[in-house]
């Protein structure tokens, strides 16, 4: 077990076992992709080709404006057909790029390196930020700026979250049954990038196979440690999964680098792996398709700007009692208003409910003050004082009761007896006030 424990957290059911047997299968190639040169935290990409124009898969095709950026390349070869704008996942327009796919599979250059733990910290880094690999656990953020502390807060820990508490998600623990070696190798190049002799593999205790493939692939591995940790939700966030690793608690507003440590998801961490070994960017990733409201729940390798429509296609199509359809999981995603959105870097999954799996937020009562969320917030706040003030419109109020240091993790909706929409009255505070 990990060395503590965070207050709070809940036990949702977790309804992994509709796609955790299900090994990770190759999707069929899609007609076209539409690729959003925003597909990370940070300023969006500008694009660097043209309507009409040739490119083959790998090619850069979205050049990053800022430091808080990473690059975008085509996930098909073919030919460009369109830039404009188009709905992501959010709703919101983003400019995109639209391919049409020839169906050749022509990579631009690659090159193997067999030698790659020879080359240096900065050519690591190097390697990792031409690749646009960004945080696959869903936040999205560019790696290289993770890897960039600044010197007085230097890293000695190095985390890779193999959590995967949210429900239905199942895409990293296939990713570490059938890859384990890969994410070590991806870890051990974030070690030698930063200088850390210690790096852990943390793992709910309800993936003993995992635990196992990872513990049997990390035998002779000097200064890595698997980590079974206590199965509860939400243990994937970045703070609670620290201090259940190292019995570090990060401060309220501070970052993981303020305690010496650094977070990367096991997709992200194979991603490395390829980026370095192979020079492959970061084109495509496994999202699970499951959930109720599907017909044949799936682990996909999805080329990032495949739509979510073909994706469902792939599993056998929606069932008829499937009334929502959500990117991510249900404790932290969100619905998607149609299924012609693309599958970008941060896409962990695609989870089609029933009417039965869902409590309808317009009919939510009053805060009834019983305490339940105070109880579940893994952040130590009061979530029904930020509904409260931000349902009334008060939201500098908000401020008060630290609106900021919640990460929307959902324990609190979950618990409500009033079924309130505490996390979409915090969102909607958070965007009316200054941080």
């Amino acid at each position: 077990m990990g060395f503590s424990f965070f207050k709070g957290g809940i036990h949702p059911p977790d309804k992994k076992a509709l796609s955790a047997d299900k090994p990770v299968a190759e999707t069929k190639q899609p007609r076209r992709v539409v690729i959003p040169l925003s597909q990370h935290l940070g300023a969006p990409c500008k694009p660097i080709v043209a309507v009409n124009q040739e490119v083959k898969k790998g090619e850069l095709i979205g050049e990053p404006t800022g430091f808080v950026s990473a690059p975008v390349h085509s996930s098909v070869s073919g030919k460009v057909i369109s830039i404009g704008e188009f709905p992501n996942a959010m709703g919101r327009m983003v400019t995109s790029i639209v391919i049409e796919n020839d169906g050749r599979e022509e990579w631009t250059l690659l090159k193997d390196n067999p030698d790659y733990m020879n080359l240096s910290p900065e050519e690591l880094k190097e390697k990792i930020k031409n690749a646009g690999i960004v945080g696959m656990g869903g936040a999205a953020f560019p790696t290289v700026v993770k890897l960039s502390p600044p010197k007085e807060k230097p890293i000695d820990t190095i985390i890779i979250n193999g959590s995967e508490c949210e429900p239905y998600l199942t895409g990293d623990y296939r990713l570490m049954l059938e890859h384990p070696k890969e994410i070590l190798e991806g870890l051990r190049i974030l070690m030698k990038v930063l200088g850390v002799k210690k790096g852990f593999v943390g793992i709910e205790d309800n993936k003993p196979a995992a635990i196992k493939s990872m513990k049997e692939a990390a035998s002779g591995l000097e200064g890595i440690e698997i980590r079974p940790l206590h199965t509860i939700y939400p243990q994937g966030a970045e703070k609670m999964l620290i201090k259940a690793v190292t019995g570090r608690e990060v401060p309220p507003r501070a970052l993981p680098m303020d305690v010496k440590v650094v977070v990367q998801n096991t997709g992200t961490a194979y991603a490395i792996f390829e980026a370095v070994r192979y020079g492959k960017p970061l084109i495509d990733r496994v999202v699970t398709v499951s959930g109720e409201g599907i017909n044949e729940p799936k682990n996909l390798f999805v080329k990032t700007g495949t739509l979510i429509s073909h994706l469902i296609g792939e599993c056998g199509g929606l069932k008829e009692e499937s009334v929502k359809v959500l990117s991510g999981g249900p404790m932290m995603g969100f619905a998607i208003s149609s299924l012609d959105i693309p599958v970008t870097k941060g896409t962990s999954g695609i989870v089609a409910l029933t009417e039965r799996e869902i409590a309808h937020a317009e009919s939510f009562g009053p805060c009834i003050r019983c305490g339940r969320c105070i109880d579940a917030c893994p952040m130590g706040l009061m979530p029904s004082m930020l509904s409260v003030y931000a349902e009334k419109g008060f939201y500098e109020g908000a401020k008060g009761y630290n609106l900021f240091d919640c990460f929307e993790c959902g324990c609190c909706t979950y618990v409500c007896p009033s079924k309130r929409p505490i996390v979409q009255l915090v969102r909607l505070a958070k965007s009316q006030v200054k941080p």
